[in-house]
């Protein structure tokens, strides 16, 4: 039974002899995005800056008529790529890049669904690209049927680019350590040494051979418009 009109506000609920009423006042943080009193990480700024980048130069490159979204498509593209290109030089880590079962399922979908959206919406645009401004007439069906064959092997030039790349890497890094054990002790320093430095430069291909996948997808891309 309430003996006082005023006794529902005075803070009686503790914990030994600690008011826990008072933590109400904090309650309402939780309801503010963390984004408004939380300082990002430096991960978390140097992820936006990068997607920021990227989105800016992919952006640049389909041009005003691309719809809004597409970069996204190939930032996810980039960062799944960059991340199997990484986890390849873990040791014991299967490297998925390095097999064209996954390049070629990636790009030809990819290169699929530009050339028909290109064809159904854009066909005259497409037909003026197989004959470049300024080609002589007599070379013209020369140069349709040289421009026909350079877009069909564009999804097979992007598997096996990536892949390429990857197996030579991690070839080169197998057979470098395979002689270890034959090697004499005062070699075996500068096998380790040659070895750190093969593996900076995979580090570098595994982000380069990453860009450069979803650098080409997008100016594939910017051809259909």
């Amino acid at each position: 039974m309430m003996t006082n009109l005023f006794s529902a506000f005075e803070p009686s609920t503790n914990i030994f002899n600690l008011s826990l009423n008072w933590t109400s006042t904090f309650i309402g943080l939780l309801f503010i995005p963390s984004m408004f009193w939380l300082l990002s990480s430096r991960i978390q700024i140097m992820w936006n800056k990068m997607n920021l980048t990227l989105h800016n130069e992919f952006k640049t490159l389909l041009g005003p008529k691309s719809f809004n979204g597409t970069t996204f498509m190939f930032i996810s593209i980039f960062i799944m790529m960059m991340f199997n290109n990484f986890l390849g030089l873990f040791p014991y880590i299967f490297t998925s890049t390095s097999h064209l079962v996954l390049t070629f399922s990636i790009a030809l979908p990819m290169w699929l669904s530009f050339m028909l959206f290109g064809w159904i919406n854009h066909t005259n645009h497409m037909f003026t690209h197989l004959v470049p401004q300024g080609t002589p007439p007599a070379l013209m069906s020369f140069m349709v049927l040289i421009e026909t064959i350079s877009n069909i092997i564009r999804p097979g030039t992007l598997a096996v680019r990536l892949a390429a790349n990857m197996i030579a890497g991690h070839l080169l890094l197998t057979l470098l350590g395979n002689t270890g054990p034959s090697m004499m002790m005062n070699m075996i320093s500068m096998l380790i040494f040659g070895q750190m430095l093969l593996l900076i430069l995979e580090s570098a291909v595994a982000l380069i051979q990453a860009y450069v996948f979803s650098i080409l997808s997008t100016l594939y891309s910017s051809e259909v418009y």
